[in-house]
C-alpha cells in the first residue's frame, strides 16, 4: 500500500486547536508522512470526497458554537442534501478542545463525529474530549488519544512503520525563510494606516477599518482594584454595522520594552527587513507587510508574552546543545513531565518572555527562520459592544476590565488587549485601532411588547447597554436590568444613565452591591426577591430572559433561582421547572454568554 497523506484540518478560535493541529503535523512529519494542515474554511470541503485520511481538530466556542474559521465548512457539512455516503472512502478522527465549566462541553466535536458518521466516514476511534479544566490541562486527554490515534494508523497503513522516525530532539525544516534585504532604513511603521478603501468592503478580520478612538476613560473608581474603562472609537465612514449583542474584534500589540527585550534575548536587530517566503503548506500571517521589519513581527504578530504551550517546550528541546537545558526541556515536553510543567509554567503563568531567559543557552540556539514556528501569532480579542449606533451615530463603544493579577512570579501578570487598550490615550495625539466587527450569539426579541429581562453583573452588562439604547430608541419599554458589582460607589457603571432611563418608564432596574452591607448580596438574590415580577413576564407576556458574565459562579446561580421563581409562583416540581427553562432556551427565550 502506498505511503497516506495525513490532512489535518482545525476550528480555532483563540489558536489552541490550531496548536494542536500542528503539533500532529510535526508528529506526522517526523514518520515521513505527508500531511497538510489547514483551517477549515481555507480548505474547499467539496474535495473532503476524495480525502483518505483526515483528522479533525475542533473547539467550541460561546454557547456550542463553532469557531469563526469553520463556519462555513459546518454550515456546508450539515446540508440535508448530502448523500448519506457521500464520505465512505474516508477514514477519519475527531479530537476537540472544550472547557468542562461550560454547559455544551465540546459540544462541536461530538456534532461533527457524528455528521462525519452519518455521511459514512470510517471514524478511527472515539472522539477526543480535551478538558481545560483538568488539573494537567488538555494534555490529559491528548496524549493518550494521539498514542492510540498512531496505533490506528499504523495498523491502517502499514508501510509508515518501515521507515525510522525523525528523533525529537533533531529540528524539522522551518516552515518559512527570511529573505532579509541589505542597506534598507526601517521607516515609520503605518502599515495599514489607509485601512481599507471606504467604498470598497465590510471590515473583516484579513481587512479591518482602522478606527480612530475618540476617547479612553476610566469608569471603576480611582480607589477601586479592578480598573474598568470605557472606550469609543469613530467608525464613520467604514461600512460597519452592527446590533444588540453583537461583538468586535481586534488584535493588540506587544509593548516597546517587551519587544526590546524579545530582540535582545535572541540577538535580532529590530530594524531589519525582511521578505518571508513560504513552503506549499503555510500561509503568510495575515497583515505582515511587504517588506517587513523585525520590530513590526515581534509587536504586531508574534504572541511572546502568552504561558507557552507544550509544543513551545518541544520545539525548543530541538535547538538546545546545553545539556542542563536539555535534560530539562526533555522533561517538560514528556508525557510524565506534564505536572512539572504545570507548576513551572501554568500556575504560576509564566510568559514565554521569562522561559526564554530561563533558558539562555537555548534561546541564544534559535534560528531566524524558526520564529513563525516557535512562537504563536497574536489572536483577536474580542468585546460585546456596549453601545447602540440609535444613541451613538458612527461611534462604537466597549467596557474593558483591564487585567492583572499576581502568581508567585515577581511581576505581576497582565492581560495582552486590556494593558494595551488601557495605554492608549487619544488626548496626547491621534489613536488608530484595526477592528472588525462579528455576529454575536445574544438575539433580542423584534416585537414592540415582548419584554426582556437581563443579568448583567459587572462588565456583563455591556451587551444589555447596547440593547437598552437600541430598545429605547425603538419605542420598546418592556426592560428588566438586574446590575450587580461591589459598590455603588466604586464600580456601578452608567449608573446615571440607568437611573434616567428609570426616572423615564423606559427600565426597571434591581441592583445588587455585594460589599456595601454585611451580608453579601448578589445577581440572584434579587432574581429571587422579584420572583412574582419574573412569573408574570415570562409566564403571561413571553419574555426573553438574558444572562451575560463570569462563568464561574453566577449563571449556574442566576439558572437556579430563576427555577425556584418557576416552582413557586408556577407551582412546578423540580423536573418540570427544568424542562420549561430547557423549552425557553430551545426557542431562545433564555440566552447568556459568559466567559470564564
Amino acid at each position: 500500500m502506498s505511503r497516506p497523506q495525513l490532512l489535518v484540518l482545525y476550528g480555532s478560535q483563540t489558536g489552541t486547536a490550531q496548536d494542536t493541529a500542528q503539533r500532529i503535523g510535526r508528529q506526522a512529519q517526523r514518520r515521513h508522512m505527508q500531511n497538510q494542515v489547514a483551517a477549515l474554511d481555507s480548505y474547499n470541503v467539496a474535495n473532503l470526497i476524495s480525502e483518505s485520511l483526515v483528522l479533525f481538530v475542533v473547539s467550541t466556542t460561546g454557547q456550542g458554537d463553532p469557531p469563526d474559521n469553520m463556519k462555513n465548512f459546518w454550515r456546508f457539512l450539515f446540508r440535508k442534501s448530502l448523500p448519506a455516503g457521500s464520505l465512505c472512502q474516508l477514514d477519519c478522527a475527531v479530537l476537540g478542545h472544550g472547557d468542562s465549566s461550560y454547559p455544551k462541553f465540546n459540544f462541536v466535536a461530538k456534532k461533527l463525529h457524528k455528521r462525519l458518521q452519518q455521511l459514512g466516514a470510517s471514524l478511527l476511534l472515539s472522539v477526543g474530549l480535551a478538558d481545560d479544566q483538568h488539573d494537567l490541562g488538555a494534555d490529559a486527554v491528548i496524549d493518550p488519544w494521539f498514542t492510540l490515534f498512531w496505533d490506528r494508523v499504523s495498523a491502517l497503513y502499514p508501510s509508515i512503520n518501515s521507515m525510522t522516525a525523525v528523533p525529537e530532539d533533531q529540528p524539522l525544516p522551518p516552515s518559512y525563510k527570511f529573505h532579509f534585504l541589505d542597506d534598507v532604513i526601517e521607516k515609520s511603521d503605518d502599515t495599514g494606516r489607509a485601512g481599507i478603501p471606504r467604498e470598497q468592503r465590510v471590515p473583516s478580520q484579513s481587512h479591518p477599518f482602522l478606527a480612530r478612538m475618540t476617547s479612553n476613560q476610566r469608569v471603576s473608581h480611582p480607589s477601586h482594584f479592578q480598573e474598568v474603562r470605557l472606550i469609543e472609537f469613530d467608525i464613520s465612514d467604514s461600512n460597519i454595522e452592527f446590533t444588540a449583542g453583537d461583538v468586535v474584534s481586534m488584535r493588540p500589540c506587544n509593548n516597546q520594552e517587551d519587544v526590546e527585550q524579545f530582540c535582545q534575548l535572541l540577538q535580532l536587530n529590530p530594524k531589519a527587513q525582511f521578505i518571508l517566503k513560504t513552503n506549499k503548506s503555510s500561509a503568510v500571517p495575515l497583515g505582515l507587510p511587504e517588506p517587513c521589519t523585525l520590530r513590526h513581527l515581534v509587536e504586531r504578530c508574534l504572541d511572546v508574552v502568552a504561558v507557552p504551550r507544550r509544543s513551545f517546550f518541544e520545539l525548543l528541546l530541538c535547538f538546545s546543545t546545553n545539556e542542563v537545558e536539555k535534560e530539562k526541556l526533555a522533561e517538560f515536553s514528556s508525557v510524565p513531565g506534564q505536572d512539572e510543567l504545570h507548576t513551572y509554567c501554568g500556575r504560576p503563568r509564566r510568559t514565554t518572555l521569562e522561559v526564554l531567559a530561563d533558558f539562555p543557552h537555548t534561546t541564544a540556539e534559535l534560528q531566524v527562520d524558526y520564529l513563525l514556528d516557535l512562537f504563536p501569532q497574536i489572536q483577536p480579542r474580542s468585546f460585546s459592544i456596549a453601545s447602540s449606533t440609535q444613541a451613538h451615530p458612527g461611534r462604537l463603544q466597549i467596557l474593558v476590565a483591564v487585567v492583572t493579577y499576581k502568581t508567585k512570579m515577581q511581576k505581576p501578570r497582565k492581560g495582552l488587549c486590556s494593558t494595551w487598550l488601557a495605554s492608549l490615550d487619544p488626548t496626547q495625539g491621534e489613536v488608530r485601532v484595526p477592528l472588525w466587527v462579528k455576529k454575536g450569539t445574544l438575539k433580542f426579541p423584534p416585537e414592540k411588547d415582548t419584554p426582556v429581562i437581563m443579568v448583567g453583573p459587572g462588565t456583563g452588562v455591556a451587551p444589555f447597554r447596547s440593547a437598552l439604547q437600541e430598545r429605547i430608541a425603538q419605542g420598546k419599554m418592556a426592560n428588566v436590568l438586574f446590575f450587580g458589582c461591589r459598590s455603588e460607589s466604586k464600580d456601578f457603571y452608567f449608573s446615571t444613565e440607568w437611573r434616567e432611563r428609570v426616572e423615564e418608564g423606559q427600565l426597571s432596574l434591581f441592583t445588587a452591591f455585594s460589599r456595601d452591607q454585611e451580608d453579601k448580596i448578589y445577581v440572584q438574590h434579587r432574581v429571587k426577591e422579584q420572583s412574582k415580577l419574573l412569573w408574570e413576564l415570562i409566564a403571561n407576556r413571553n419574555a426573553y430572559f438574558y444572562i451575560a458574565g463570569n462563568a464561574k459562579q453566577m449563571p449556574t446561580s442566576v439558572c437556579d433561582a430563576l427555577k425556584e421563581t418557576f416552582e413557586l409562583e408556577g407551582g412546578l416540581s423540580l423536573e418540570e421547572s427544568d424542562q420549561m427553562l430547557v423549552a425557553m432556551e430551545r426557542v431562545g427565550r433564555f440566552q447568556s454568554e459568559t466567559w470564564s
